[in-house]
């Protein structure tokens, strides 16, 4: 073939073709050079003279989706998961830097990288601890589909985000940030505090990434309640909780009314514990079909209740209530209950929900004045938060270790610390 110049049909050089091929390195056309002129070394040179653009003008496409950089902003993030209370080798760094070494980029580099980040990326949104169960944990997540997480991971690789990609899905809640910090200070010889650290840090990844502009949350170490509005804490409130033998879950509902004078549906695991009879502090059987019976606590100072009940529709019969047993409300450890919420002052408490929702006030007072049972229903349901963190943010921001009540900590560093696997694609 000669490259004489000539133009084609469409009135391109001859030699455009080769030209394209060209840019690709020098190599290549020496080779197409040598090709071509096979007997003419001036041939060969007149070519290149022509053919052959400036060496600054060749821009070589890396030919793998992981750039040598991109791999090293991951190895860089894997470091940093140690920041975030989480062990680093399962990720397998090392693994991913010889090979990065090795190649500068390959397919096996690639799947590599890919699966550190899936895996990271996992750990970061949602917890290394998958099985949650055993943690009486029934909070339930949406956003962690593992085809969508790869999905986003791709989008990340392809526009060289991956690193800001991963920080993004870690919690940004001011306590969760305030827990890292504590744990960055925590000295390596104190492991007691950096496990309570990482132990919380792990449930705060549990944790949906927004609790709601108006909430209730209950943290069961704490045996406080906060109520939330318009993203401030308003006021806080003492609770009892749960006893260890019937511990309270950790959950989330919605309040939808509070009931003034309420009746009690005794629980049948309370009523197969208890030497409950008819007539005695109010209690009645009522049939309720299919020759099944309901234990009913009438209204009255007896009740189990007390005055008030902020109802909460869920299959746990977990409620915030009121309590004719208030000496519990002065003790330090407040775990005695059978897993409701006892809500100390519950009538202030309840009229400030009534008045935030909608300041109609009046239903709610002639309730408190009467004996018969009154329900007001909330216009706008409150979602209701019950965790479980052993080191929280004091009212200053600052880190404070609470009581384990319910003895899960120790479990939970175990099963943070124990063998994990990376995430296949």
């Amino acid at each position: 073939m000669e490259f004489d110049g000539t133009e084609d049909r469409n009135g391109n050089p001859r030699f455009g073709i080769v030209r394209g091929l060209l840019v690709a390195g020098a190599a290549t056309a020496a080779v197409l050079a040598f090709v071509n002129e096979p007997a003419s070394v001036g041939g060969a040179q007149a070519l290149a003279s022509v053919i052959l653009p400036e060496p600054q003008a060749a821009q070589p496409v890396f030919a793998f989706r992981w750039t040598p950089a991109m791999v090293e902003a991951l190895l860089v993030e894997i470091d940093a998961a140690k920041g975030e209370g989480l062990d680093a080798a399962p990720y397998r760094a090392e693994p991913i830097r010889a090979e990065l070494g090795r190649s500068g980029g390959s397919a096996q580099l690639d799947a590599m990288a890919d699966a550190a980040a899936l895996k990271l990326a996992q750990d970061y949104l949602l917890g290394r601890v998958s099985d949650r169960s055993g943690f009486d944990w029934h909070i339930e997540r949406k956003d962690g589909d593992l085809n969508q997480l790869t999905i986003a991971m791709k989008q990340a690789v392809a526009a060289g985000q991956v690193r800001l990609w991963l920080r993004s899905l870690l919690p940004s809640d001011a306590r969760y940030v305030a827990l890292r910090d504590a744990l960055a200070a925590t000295p390596a010889t104190d492991q007691a505090g950096r496990d309570r650290l990482m132990a919380n840090m792990e449930r705060w990844r549990w944790m949906p990434r927004d609790l709601g502009r108006d909430h209730i949350y209950v943290n069961v170490p704490s045996y406080t309640l906060d109520l939330v509005d318009d993203g401030k804490e308003v006021s806080t409130y003492t609770v009892v909780v749960g006893k260890p033998a019937t511990p309270t879950p950790q959950m989330t509902m919605t309040a939808s009314s509070v009931v003034v004078n309420p009746s009690w549906t005794v629980p049948a695991s309370i009523i197969r514990s208890s030497n409950l009879k008819p007539g005695k502090r109010g209690y009645k059987f009522v049939a309720a079909g299919g020759g099944r019976y309901a234990v009913v606590q009438a209204p009255g100072p007896g009740n189990a209740l007390g005055k008030i009940k902020i109802d909460m529709p869920n299959p746990h019969a977990i409620y915030l209530h009121d309590t004719p047993a208030k000496a519990y409300f002065e003790k330090t450890s407040r775990a005695y209950s059978h897993g409701c919420i006892r809500v100390k002052d519950i009538d202030q408490l309840a009229e400030e929900i009534v008045r935030l929702d909608n300041g109609k006030l009046a239903d709610f007072e002639r309730g408190l004045a009467g004996r018969s049972t009154t329900t007001v229903k909330l216009g706008t349901a409150r979602p209701v938060w019950l965790v479980y963190f052993t080191a929280d943010t004091g009212p200053d921001g600052r880190v404070v270790a609470l009581e384990d009540p319910y003895n899960r900590d120790t479990r939970l560093i175990a099963r943070l610390n124990g063998p994990t696997q990376l995430a296949s694609r």
